[in-house]
């Protein structure tokens, strides 16, 4: 049984071998470092030998750029080369930041209805790599915020879901004010309307989701504690369990007078 790699905290320590393997799309990144260190423009030219240079061009003068927008813009080069018909193409690719890109891609297609899209980034929210289940909900996000009624009812069957990567994706991608993405007005002046996502998962066994949970009240109290308050002390009774306890406590650490 080969030993995973472990990565380093720092760019300067990162291997020539394994820089190299990242670069040529054949070896997943494990920390941080290992993604700044990418040069997209040459992933993208190993990974999809057919870009175009004007496309690679693209690429490399985005550099300077944050890594979201660098993501979107390869995501959208794709989605132009490719089109959805074959996006699986880099959606299955080993590299995690190739399969980021196709997330990215899904969540630009045009003209694309809601299930359609979910449908789309469903098995890349259960990728096996912490970074591509991130990536999956990001470019989601906008689309689930324009109809939240419509969103929960979508999201709800993912509740139920065995995996727990498309259980947390769908509070994740909806939390009022989210990681590294603009607020959900809707949830942050009412949050009950994605109650029905939370309800089956308060005392998840999972830590990955009851995290996820936790940060959502943990947003929704920032603009409504009275709500959250309700919510917190309503579970409490209901359900008795070490993981209900944990996601409560994560849930109320900035309401204060609980």
């Amino acid at each position: 049984m080969t030993t995973p790699r472990k990565g380093t905290p720092r760019i300067a320590d990162i291997p020539a071998d394994v820089l190299a393997q990242l670069h040529a799309g054949t070896l997943e990144t494990r920390t941080l470092a290992d993604g700044l260190a990418l040069d997209f423009a040459r992933l993208a030219e190993a990974a999809i030998p057919d870009l175009s240079e004007s496309d690679l061009a693209l690429i490399r003068e985005s550099a300077d750029r944050g890594v979201t927008r660098r993501m979107e813009l390869v995501g959208a080069i794709l989605l132009r080369h490719f089109g959805l018909d074959d996006i699986d193409r880099c959606a299955k690719h080993p590299s995690d930041t190739v399969r980021g890109w196709a997330c990215f891609a899904v969540g630009l297609a045009p003209k694309l209805k809601l299930k359609d899209r979910l449908a789309l980034i469903r098995p890349l929210a259960d990728d096996s790599h912490f970074g591509v289940r991130e990536w999956a909900w990001m470019p989601i996000r906008q689309h689930l915020a324009g109809n939240i009624p419509h969103a929960v009812k979508l999201l709800m069957p993912w509740t139920g879901e065995a995996s727990p990567f498309l259980r947390r994706f769908a509070v994740e991608a909806t939390r009022p004010r989210g990681v590294w993405a603009s607020h959900i007005q809707a949830l942050k002046d009412n949050p009950a309307l994605g109650l029905s996502l939370l309800e089956p998962l308060k005392a998840d066994p999972e830590r990955y989701v009851q995290d996820s949970v936790a940060n959502w009240l943990n947003d929704a109290g920032k603009s409504q504690p009275a709500w959250v308050r309700d919510v917190c002390q309503r579970w409490h009774s209901e359900s008795d369990t070490a993981a209900t306890a944990y996601i409560l406590k994560r849930a109320g650490r900035n309401l204060g007078g609980r």
